[in-house]
């Protein structure tokens, strides 16, 4: 004989066997996430590790180039070709300045005054256009107005036309008045668009400035060139350009540059070179004037570039001789200063 179990037994053993299973597979969820967590964490810390091996390695480099300088200075022989080394580099960072001081006052000029001429613009056209949409709003309004009116004067009519002989003519007036409820549908519907698009307009802002013209750009980098030859010019006569290029090419110190009288004669060159870069009252006109011989030569790769070919400066007959092309050449590292 079968023993019978009762029903609410059974209904407990799976509720308890679902809840047994909610259970695992909530487990196995939690295992998963805890998984890949732990994947990410193992990912972060070998980057991590990686990036602190190479900031070792970068350290180590700047010790030992400390050390090796630390060394060279040391001693009378290996002292004074360093500092000329460093002077070097300082004429050379002394030219990029201010060719980037010039380069970033000039965009800082072209910027406000194009910025000026964007806003000026952008308000012309806003008003023009406000002008147009409060026109066409008005003519909605009074289209509307016009329409009700005449639906308004039609309904008296009929409301007036109760005899039983003026059923034609009520006929005529019902249907004339279906045609104006049409009429003032439509003018309702035009009312409603000049509105939402006035209000659109309302609620328009200015245009985002694009940034500078390809036209600001070009004189930008023209006015660039042009500075960076006056400054060569200063210092034509002597090879301070082709030592202070060869100086920041190299990572190291040279001993290229003679005994110690030489050096301190290459030093005391290398001051007066400071010396001579030092801006003057005249420099904006004589850029100005390269800019403009420059401009009459300049050739680009398509319209969108705003740097010349090098080939193309070397087309001048402006008189300008003994100037190195310093585009070409990457004088005083011209082309981080030139404006894409």
């Amino acid at each position: 004989m079968r023993t019978r179990i009762p029903l609410p037994l059974l209904k407990a053993a799976a509720s308890e066997s679902a809840e047994a299973e909610g259970r695992v597979v909530e487990l196995f969820r939690n295992r998963a996430e805890l998984k890949k967590a732990h994947s990410a964490l193992q990912h972060e810390m070998h980057r991590l590790t990686d990036r602190l091996k190479q900031q070792e390695g970068a350290t180590a480099r700047v010790q030992e180039a400390l050390e090796t300088l630390e060394k060279r200075l040391a001693s009378p022989e290996t002292a004074y070709p360093a500092l000329v080394f460093y002077q070097l580099r300082g004429l050379w960072q002394t030219g990029r300045r201010i060719v980037e001081q010039l380069a970033a006052e000039l965009a800082r000029q072209y910027e406000e005054r194009e910025r000026r001429l964007h806003l000026a613009e952008n308000n012309r056209r806003l008003f023009a256009r406000r002008a147009a949409l409060q026109a066409q709003l008005q003519d909605a309004e009074r289209e509307a107005a016009d329409a009700r009116q005449r639906a308004v004067g039609l309904t008296a009519q009929r409301a007036r036309l109760t005899r039983f002989w003026q059923y034609f003519r009520r006929r005529c007036v019902e249907h004339a008045l279906h045609a104006v409820g049409e009429a003032v549908a439509a003018a309702d519907g035009r009312l409603s668009a000049a509105r939402s698009a006035f209000d659109t307009l309302a609620d328009e802002g200015a245009r985002e400035f694009p940034g500078l013209s390809i036209e600001a750009r070009r004189s930008i980098n023209l006015a660039a060139i042009g500075c960076a030859e006056v400054l060569c010019q200063r210092l034509a006569g002597t090879p301070l350009v082709a030592l202070a290029r060869a100086a920041v090419s190299c990572r190291e110190v040279t001993d290229a540059y003679g005994d110690r009288a030489e050096c301190e004669r290459l030093m005391a060159a290398i001051a007066a070179g400071q010396l001579a870069l030092e801006p003057r009252p005249q420099v904006p006109g004589e850029v100005r004037k390269r800019s403009d011989q420059l401009r009459t030569v300049a050739r680009y790769r398509s319209q969108e570039d705003a740097v010349p070919t090098a080939a193309s400066l070397d087309s001048r007959k402006d008189g300008a001789t003994g100037v190195p092309n310093v585009l070409a050449e990457d004088t005083w590292d011209l082309f981080r200063v030139l404006l894409s």
